[in-house]
């Protein structure tokens, strides 16, 4: 269940298993339409990999817009 801060409470058998601490920061991965809770240990491309940005939030390189037009 989500507050209504969009906030949820971590099951004590998740905690055990990730073996979490009190105020320990963790990443919500999406894996196709599955949710996956890693801890934020350590480096953080060792937790998901590369990044894929969507197309439309991509970055715009003025200077080869400039040399395109």
């Amino acid at each position: 269940m989500l507050t209504s801060k969009g906030q949820m409470t971590t099951p004590k058998e998740v905690r055990n298993a990730l073996n979490l601490k009190p105020a320990e920061k963790v990443v919500i991965v999406m894996e196709g339409d599955h949710a996956v809770i890693k801890p934020l240990r350590g480096n953080i491309l060792d937790i998901g990999g590369p990044i894929k940005i969507p197309e439309k939030e991509k970055p715009i390189y003025f200077c080869k817009v400039r040399e395109e037009v």
